[in-house]
């Protein structure tokens, strides 16, 4: 092999994908370069750490809803429904994808709207969580007020997830701004008073893969579904959150 050993090398001998006479030579690179050598390993340990939270998940049985009979008698929806569809069992399948899955760490990656999209998730996140008198402009108290004023903002009727028993209560929300027109911000507190956000604005109709972003320590999980893009937001780890992030994707879909 000769010159640079490419980021797709790297993925691929993760995956025991590459090919047998390439292996020595991406081997040869990694024990003289320290850098990628550690990439690898932490891409490792990634992998590993997916597989003991889902694995599990892959002997489960199927759903009802995802069954040949019930998406046949939603074939009217199909053109929405087989892009969720395919979103879900991404979501399912995730311990088996690895390195690939997580290879943007770095940064942000997706189309330009999911960019910008976590990118500004990351950034409310940040500036709102920290808040001690005013996190929310909405209180939960007024919970039916929120969700309403909200959909009429976003002009499509919001569902928000309950995620009390993973033992996050929400405590309330607030409008955004955004380049696509308003967003929304609901915000959850745990009973020790970590924060964790849901934002969601709209997107461009189409669907990407479910991607992780990090900003200063503070990690996001954010996907683009139909006419929505969603992003959880929290100071967790990626092992933590992810368990949080299927919760609030598969009470969306219900």
């Amino acid at each position: 092999m000769n010159g640079r050993v490419s980021e797709d090398d790297l993925h691929a001998y993760l995956d025991g994908q590459l090919e047998p006479e390439r292996v020595a030579a991406v081997e040869a690179w990694l024990a003289s370069d320290p850098i990628d050598a550690e990439r690898v390993r932490q891409w490792a340990e990634q992998k590993d750490g997916l597989h003991r939270l889902f694995d599990r998940v892959l002997d489960e049985p199927v759903p009802p809803r995802l069954t040949i009979a019930a998406i046949t008698a939603r074939r009217r929806w199909a053109g929405r429904s087989l892009p969720r569809l395919a979103a879900a069992l991404a979501l399912v399948m995730l311990g088996a994808v690895g390195g690939w899955w997580l290879r943007d760490e770095q940064g942000l990656a997706g189309t330009g709207g999911a960019v910008a999209m976590v990118g500004d998730a990351l950034s409310a996140h940040v500036v709102f969580a920290s808040e001690v008198r005013h996190p929310v402009e909405v209180a939960v108290s007024e919970r039916a007020h929120l969700v309403g004023w909200l959909s009429k903002r976003l002009g499509a009727e919001l569902k928000v997830p309950d995620l009390s028993p993973s033992g996050y209560a929400l405590i309330g929300g607030r409008l955004l701004p955004a380049s696509t027109g308003p967003a929304a911000q609901f915000m959850y507190e745990s009973k020790t008073g970590l924060r964790l956000t849901l934002y969601l604005r709209r997107g461009d109709g189409g669907a990407t893969a479910f991607r992780f972003a990090n900003q200063n320590g503070v990690e996001a999980f954010y996907w683009m579904d139909g006419p929505f893009g969603y992003a959880i937001v929290a100071d967790l780890p990626r092992d933590q959150l992810m368990p949080l992030a299927k919760a609030v994707y598969l009470q969306l879909e219900k």
